[in-house]
């Protein structure tokens, strides 16, 4: 049986702030169970639900030294759907509303979690073969798994890969503060190591130290290794491209399931989805005081309101695609001028415009089920779920061509009858306009057209498994 332990700053259904935690909570339920033995780690944070906490086992704590203090780490367990799940304890570390908010701060607790998750294997008394980190919070493992934790018996034949979700998001402080954070000595601190643009970076500390890097799509990975896209580290990705593997993520085909989705009012599948998605849009339009329409051609956008998402050229064109023949559904929270911005359309064009500047996992699902496209403009896209969650349900993706967004849907071809959505090339409002245009035109012009593209982007598969087997290749390459 090979040991696989998932280390990571959040995991469904426990904390979730983005897709790093689906990726992470869905995905060990999908390797073969009778050769993977596949665990999570996490922290324990006092803002996990009640339900689930009160649920946890206590397993064992112990003493850990830290920054010179001698602190405590509990560990508890939760075996969650038959994956077995472990918690980090440090309330002076663990508390507050949410996962992460300062940065300083940040970069202390997960350097701590680092070492105490590191620490609290041999207590355990669980070995794994493989440490699968996950973004920068857990990019010093690899590092104390070459280095000091290394050296001893029980660490000494452990392997780790190092997944980046967005390399955006790297850990970056002063040296002198990475290094007191980390407890690494001055010969880390050099160009070829933790170092970089005079700054100490603790995802980079985890890309020059793992066996194996991958990231979260195909064209992601060759994107990573250009200036524009590898956010100051494309040298770094260039350099380990014989290790860096691009996977796509998938999604959970069971929480998101037309057929099956206890969110939706009306269940559907690839077979009656001609009726049946229509009456989830009129439910739709109803629930958000739009003027119920079936013909109608309604666009929805769930998102985080930020420029990765590419809003500034939906705010280019706003005035354009309101005054089309359209309805436009947003939810989401972000970046103050993007919500404003769609608050401000809501009432300039309510008959147009439904604006929810909040976060509904209910309405996410109702959204992907009654809207007949899905609008994802992404600057950069490193994969990207929610055009997954859109093919899965039927609304047609019109998308730019970069990161998983290209690896995952296929652009229509009129002639060739081919494709499960639109896409544009350029980081361009009005190319993305003409795209939304074509969109519209195919739907109100040639309905049969457009619902064979439903068809097939309804019966495209990018649930879990195929990802899996492919990060099963790379641990049986990494173990022997």
């Amino acid at each position: 049986m090979k040991k696989i332990l998932f280390m990571a700053s959040e995991a469904v259904p426990f904390i979730k702030t983005g897709g790093l935690a689906d990726v992470v909570g869905s995905l060990p339920k999908c390797f073969d169970k009778e050769q993977y033995d596949v665990r999570v780690m996490i922290p324990k944070y006092l803002c996990i639900k009640e339900q689930f906490r009160n649920k946890m086992t206590f397993v064992d704590q112990f003493y850990m030294d830290y920054l010179g203090q001698s602190r405590y780490v509990g560990i508890l367990q939760y075996i969650y759907e038959g994956i077995t799940f472990y918690f980090i304890d440090n309330e002076s570390y663990f508390w507050g509303s949410k996962p992460y908010g300062d940065w300083y701060y940040d970069l202390e607790k997960f350097s701590f979690f680092c070492q105490a998750g590191l620490s609290a294997l041999p207590v355990i008394g669980w070995k794994p073969d493989v440490i699968h980190c996950h973004d920068w919070q857990t990019g010093l493992v690899p590092v104390y798994l070459k280095g000091r934790f290394g050296a001893g018996e029980f660490f000494s034949k452990m392997k780790s890969i190092m997944t980046i979700h967005n390399l955006k998001f790297q850990g970056v402080w002063d040296i002198n503060t990475i290094k007191r954070f980390s407890g690494l000595s001055d010969d880390y601190f050099t160009s070829d190591k933790l170092e970089a643009y005079n700054n100490g970076n603790m995802l980079k500390g985890g890309l020059v130290y793992a066996d194996v890097i991958t990231t979260v799509s195909d064209t992601y990975a060759e994107e990573i290794k250009t200036q524009f896209y590898g956010e100051g580290l494309d040298g770094l990705m260039r350099a380990r491209s014989a290790s860096l593997h691009g996977i796509v993520n998938g999604i959970d085909y069971d929480d998101f399931s037309p057929e099956k989705d206890r969110h939706i009012p009306y269940p559907y599948s690839a077979e009656n989805f001609r009726e049946e998605k229509l009456k989830n849009k009129l439910a739709l339009q109803e629930e958000l005081g739009l003027p119920k329409d079936s013909k109608k051609f309604l666009i929805g956008i769930v998102s985080r309101l930020t420029d990765q998402k590419g809003f500034d050229l939906i705010q280019c064109v706003m005035d354009e695609i309101c005054s089309d023949d359209v309805q436009l559904v947003v939810l989401g929270t972000g970046d103050e001028k993007y919500e404003g911005m769609f608050r401000h359309y809501d009432w300039k064009y309510h008959d147009r415009v439904s604006a929810q500047i909040y976060y509904s996992e209910p309405l996410s699902h109702k959204i992907y089920a009654g809207c007949d496209a899905f609008l994802m403009p992404s600057l950069f896209e490193p994969c990207g779920l929610s055009q997954l969650m859109a093919l899965r349900y039927g609304t047609v993706p019109i998308v730019r061509e970069t990161g998983g967004l290209k690896d995952t849907v296929w652009a229509y071809n009129e002639y060739e009858g081919t494709g499960t959505g639109f896409s544009f090339m350029n980081y361009n409002a009005h190319e993305m306009l003409d795209t939304i245009r074509y969109a519209k035109t195919v739907y109100y012009e040639k309905r049969s057209e457009w619902d064979k593209i439903v068809e097939r982007a309804m019966k495209v598969d990018f649930s879990w498994t195929a990802s899996a087997k492919k990060y099963e290749a790379l641990y049986d390459s990494l173990i022997g």
